[in-house]
């Protein structure tokens, strides 16, 4: 076979160039484009845990500033919890002041009241006695004859 009788003068030929291409990889990409994919994914690693750290600090910052917050809200209400108490307390109060006013205005109407219904009375008892005592002498009067 002629095939395999060329093999060994081109044998020696194919693993020069071999050798040759393979070490111009080996530098072209090994010592050229590795390392600057490396420095790549180094800043880009870097990067990221910059952002995340930046992240938790932020995160951090916005958790004091929200219990800072909560903190003052809950002040808040209170405070207008004790304003509110006090503003009821001071209408009840109030109420309080003008349902007494009011109910001595009733109960001096009340007793106006009761004297002319007393007065009343003792009138219309008055004129009943002398109604009483006109009927009775014109009953006798009658009977009599």
């Amino acid at each position: 076979m002629p095939q395999i009788a060329q093999l060994a003068e081109t044998f020696s030929s194919q693993i020069f160039w071999l050798l040759v291409f393979f070490g111009i990889t080996f530098f072209v990409v090994g010592r050229g484009m590795v390392p600057c994919v490396m420095d790549t994914m180094d800043r880009r690693s870097k990067q990221i845990a910059d952002d995340i750290s930046a992240a938790q600090a932020a995160r951090d910052q916005a958790d004091k500033e929200e219990e800072a917050w909560r903190t003052r809200e809950n002040e808040n209400r209170a405070r207008a919890q004790a304003l509110i108490s006090e503003a009821k307390a001071e209408a009840a109060a109030k109420s309080e002041k003008k349902i007494a006013a009011a109910q001595k205005r009733l109960d001096k109407k009340l007793d106006e009241a009761d004297q002319e219904l007393a007065a009343a009375r003792d009138a219309a008892m008055g004129e009943i006695e002398a109604v009483a005592t006109d009927a009775a002498q014109d009953i006798v009067a009658q009977l009599a004859g």
